[in-house]
């Protein structure tokens, strides 16, 4: 058996993905978090699993990975404990991307036929009608995306670190990550207030706060956080169907700048409340929750379903995206310090490509031929490896 000791740093979904993947892989895997499983990023997420919103290129092909995986690692999930897989609430309920202008319907018309290997059905008057009867009519194209699909990302979260539990991994949490040890030019162990964690692999899956992480250890790469908010309603089962959104969320998720960018995205939970978001601003760790915010996201979102207009809001929520310049996420190892591994810069799409990839990481640990070329998400990337903000 492998028993390569691999140190994780963070437990939310990412990490606790990985940490399963090598687990079964017959690592001897230690996952480490200074607060809490699922307490940070992950929480604060509205568990989607998209490949609606994704252009050609290696992002879309790992979405594409991780959708094909998330139903068969719940599947394994429920073998083994029937209570945390249902905890996961995985729905396969596809999303709906609408515009609501002749530009836009262009747009969306345009990325829908770029999308190489994705199911993009486009939708009449009717059929929309159909599908969401909630919907504004002022409709100028409608495409269904039928292999969306939706998680509770805490429950998820939970559900693989312990799968990987009870495949002899263990948990570190409340234990914050200060240094690292180093030996010809290879990372040996991570320092831990008043302990060393031994390591032949560390694995930083430290989602927004990986660049802090990484600079800790010795190895500093550019990834900051991105803030998104959400507002959520009280339960009102059966008015929104699908996850629907606007045509220029897209756009809002690619965005360059740093100023606040806003998108009418809209879906529903199983226990019937609806999450509406979305923003994006960059803002540090500020964790303040601005009006402002709230009240544009409600704007955007009630041209879309003008139903939610008397509607009471039960609570409003944010949290931080690891976010990367050009938009890709980080996966590979470390070129300027030997067995330090780095699987974050997901952004906002963290949940759903969660599996893919846990299980690239672990592909590339063992030697074997990776589902999917990996060369985009490499760390020696000009946009990883920039001089970080203070």
């Amino acid at each position: 058996m492998n028993r390569t000791r691999v140190v994780v740093l963070g437990a939310g979904i990412v990490g606790a993905a990985c940490a399963r993947e090598l687990s079964l892989a017959g690592f001897d895997v230690v996952v480490v978090d200074r607060g809490r499983p699922a307490g940070g990023t992950t929480s604060h997420g509205e568990g989607n699993i998209l490949v609606s919103d994704k252009g050609p290129g290696a992002e879309l092909e790992l979405a594409k990975l991780s959708t094909e995986l998330w139903p068969r690692v719940v599947a394994e999930i429920a073998d083994e404990d029937a209570r945390a897989a249902a905890a996961i609430e995985y729905d396969p309920k596809g999303g709906i991307v609408v515009a609501t202008t002749d530009d836009g319907a262009r747009a969306l018309t345009a990325f829908a036929a770029s999308q190489p290997g994705v199911r993009a059905e486009p939708l009449s008057h009717k059929e929309l009608a159909d599908a969401e009867p909630a919907l504004t009519r002022e409709v100028t194209a409608a495409f269904h995306y039928p292999e969306d699909a939706q998680v509770q990302p805490a429950g998820a979260a939970l559900a693989l670190l312990g799968s990987a539990l009870r495949h002899g991994a263990r948990l570190r949490s409340g234990t914050e990550v200060v240094g690292a040890t180093v030996h010809n030019g290879r990372i040996t162990g991570v320092r831990v207030p008043g302990e060393l964690i031994e390591a032949d692999v560390v694995v930083n899956a430290a989602g927004p706060w990986a660049g802090q992480v990484s600079a800790r250890l010795g190895a500093a790469i550019a990834v900051r956080p991105r803030r998104g908010e959400v507002l959520v309603t009280t339960p009102m089962p059966g008015v929104v169907r699908h996850k629907v959104y606007d045509a220029d969320y897209v756009g809002a998720v690619g965005a360059d700048s740093g100023d606040l960018q806003t998108s009418a995205v809209v879906e529903s939970t199983w226990g019937g409340t609806v999450l509406i978001g979305s923003s994006r601003r960059r803002v540090g760790f500020d964790d303040a929750i601005r009006p402002d915010v709230l009240s544009a996201i409600a704007v955007k979102a009630l041209r879309l379903f003008p139903a939610l207009a008397d509607v009471a809001i039960m609570r409003a929520y944010g949290g931080f995206r690891p976010y990367v310049d050009d938009h890709l996420p980080v996966l590979g190892e470390d070129p300027r310090l030997g067995n330090l591994w780095h699987a974050t810069g997901h952004e906002g799409a963290g949940i759903g490509l969660s599996v893919g990839t846990a299980r690239l990481l672990r592909e590339l640990l063992i030697g074997s031929e990776p589902s999917m070329p990996v060369e985009e998400f490499t760390v020696d990337r000009p946009a990883v490896l920039a001089e970080v903000a203070a």
